[in-house]
């Protein structure tokens, strides 16, 4: 591929810089200084932050940068989307809330939504007037979608639906959610789920959120007790959800964003070992050390360059397919040796939590390490099926179950 940008690519980069440069010095003093305490990011002070910010990002038109303009979107191209997605980690500034809503929900209904499902739902995902949550997962499928067991009996012009869903995540303050139903038990597995959008408002809609092992509480349980959904919010045509919801699992966008995420901690702990010292050297000095964390530098170039090739199929118009899951395994397991990496030349203090008075950073790296072990390598759908994914569909090699 052409690594280098168009003069219109540039053009949008510069204008992300400037905008970027102008309006951050709005944010508060703690935004970006984990040694300044802030609010609690479940608190209501940290959520009124959030839209604030999201909202000066709609306005300035950073929100659905490669939407259509008739629904409220920006109408550029993919490439302006990851330009602006690395720029924003770049500078280390917020991003927008209503990440489902943006990144899952969204797109499949421009994909496979009908056009009054467009003009409702699109505008008010993007303003963040409605806030998005996904249920797909169930405590008795797990990671297996074709195993899910939440049912939806038709009766008239609805959907009467009964079943739970967990995790179910940003459910606690969502109005609406992407649902998978089985709505024909006799079908095969993977036939016989449709694809519904959930008034997470709705009588007999019942949220109980939960508490991960970092403090995060945006993930919950889902309790459908004879929901009633209209027939007009089904995605797609009934009994092919599944293939929709493989559809929507699709729409990770270039890894760009996040490898300059990465790039952030790892700039983060060279500062941090050059300050830190052992036996009167500076651990920055420590040869073993050193190698590590150049070790760390070159995957996370290699994550950038995985990334853009994923973004070269889309530009495309191909599918990334089974081949997205080669980039998803190999970050996801990146990123907790780096986790590890930044607790093991921490030491002991990097085991406190926020609030502790020792704590270094204020909690923020034993915060990270625990969010690593989770959401990476589960959260996205665990490391193990992934594997045999890319085994089966990329490598062509025979079923192992």
């Amino acid at each position: 591929m052409d690594f280098n940008y168009s003069p219109q690519e540039e053009a949008f980069r510069r204008e992300v810089r400037g905008w970027l440069a102008e309006n951050m010095r709005e944010l508060p003093p703690w935004w970006g200084r984990p040694d300044v305490p802030g609010p609690d990011v479940d608190s209501d002070e940290y959520r009124h932050f959030s839209f604030w910010w999201h909202r000066k990002l709609y306005d300035a038109g950073f929100v659905g940068i490669a939407w259509p303009k008739e629904y409220g979107g920006r109408g550029a191209t993919l490439i302006e989307q990851a330009l602006f997605n690395e720029e924003l980690a770049r500078h280390r500034a917020p991003g927008p809330v209503n990440v489902i809503g943006i990144g899952w929900a969204g797109p499949t209904i421009i994909a496979a939504g009908t056009e009054e499902q467009k003009k409702r739902f699109l505008p008010k995902i993007l303003s963040a007037e409605e806030i998005w949550a996904q249920a797909f997962s169930e405590p008795g499928a797990g990671s297996d979608l074709a195993g899910i067991q939440t049912r939806a009996v038709e009766d008239g012009d609805d959907f009467v639906v009964n079943g739970q869903k967990w995790p179910t995540g940003a459910a606690e303050r969502a109005d609406w959610a992407i649902l998978l139903v089985r709505t024909d038990p006799d079908a095969p597995r993977h036939r016989g789920i449709s694809y519904l959008l959930l008034d997470m408002h709705a009588p007999g809609v019942t949220v109980r959120p939960f508490r991960w092992m970092d403090g995060d509480s945006s993930n919950c349980e889902v309790f459908l007790d004879n929901v009633r959904i209209p027939k007009t919010m089904l995605v797609g045509k009934k009994n092919l959800g599944f293939y929709v919801a493989m559809g929507t699992l699709e729409f990770e966008r270039s890894q760009l964003g996040a490898t300059v995420g990465r790039e952030n901690i790892i700039n983060d702990l060279i500062r941090t070992m050059k300050r830190t010292e052992r036996d009167g050297q500076p651990l920055s000095q420590d040869p073993v050390l050193r190698q590590e964390l150049a070790q760390h530098w070159i995957e996370t170039k290699v994550m950038k360059y995985m990334g853009l090739r994923m973004l070269t199929s889309q530009l495309k118009g191909e599918a990334t397919g089974p081949k997205a899951n080669l980039g998803f395994v190999m970050a996801g397991e990146s990123i907790q040796r780096l986790q590890d990496f930044a607790i093991r030349i921490i030491g002991p203090y990097g085991q406190l939590a926020r609030g502790s008075k020792h704590a270094v950073d204020n909690g923020r790296w034993l915060r990270s390490y625990l969010t690593s072990r989770g959401v990476p390598t589960i959260g996205g759908g665990p490391v193990e099926i992934k594997r045999n994914i890319i085994a089966m569909r990329v490598l062509g090699l025979p079923r192992s179950y």
